[in-house]
């Protein structure tokens, strides 16, 4: 296993993300950030920081647990669903920027989807990543990454949080090693 970002690496990549989030928008007047629990809610919440230190006001942000729009539930062990938690003002309208951590077949942003349009209909939706190992399965991809990281399928590719796991870093390593 080795480390693909350490703990430096990854705030920059937060940074240049809540940057290029901006610039793409306007500023952060019509913004949402909606994090993938696990580790995408708090990814998001990182982001609405930095956003705020630059924009000097406060970035709506929420939680999108798509739990129950897997198209894998048959395929794996039953999971507890994580909260949904949309900001007060909602999404309609808004320019939505979906996080998570790691973006590999797409599936998890097919769900994410549909479960955003359980909840209302945004102005846009954009997917920001911190990592993008490849191997699409899906025609989606990701408008803002933190770092490109080719892998092989039998690899393993592991995010680190401090709100989690005590330490911020990347790992990639062969599969069931990490």
């Amino acid at each position: 296993m080795s480390v693909a970002l350490p703990p430096a690496d990854m705030s920059r990549a937060l940074t240049r993300i809540s940057h290029e989030i901006l610039e793409r928008n306007g500023g952060s007047n019509n913004l949402v950030l909606l994090g993938i629990p696990t580790r995408g809610a708090h990814l998001a919440l990182r982001i609405a920081t930095i956003i705020e230190g630059i924009e000097s006001k406060s970035v709506p942000v929420g939680a999108l647990d798509i739990t129950l729009h897997r198209d894998d539930l048959r395929l794996r062990p039953p999971r507890a669903l994580m909260p949904t938690k949309i900001p007060t003002a909602g999404i309609e309208g808004k320019d939505v920027v979906l996080v998570d951590d790691v973006f590999f077949s797409g599936r998890t942003i097919r769900a994410a989807l549909d479960a955003l349009g359980e909840i209302g209909r945004p102005r846009t939706v954009q997917l920001a990543v911190l990592i993008d190992r490849g191997h699409r399965e899906l025609p989606i991809r990701a408008d803002f990454v933190g770092k490109n990281l080719p892998t092989s399928r039998d690899q393993s590719v592991k995010v680190h949080l401090s709100e989690i796991d005590g330490v911020d870093e990347v790992l990639v390593g062969r599969a069931g090693e990490l």
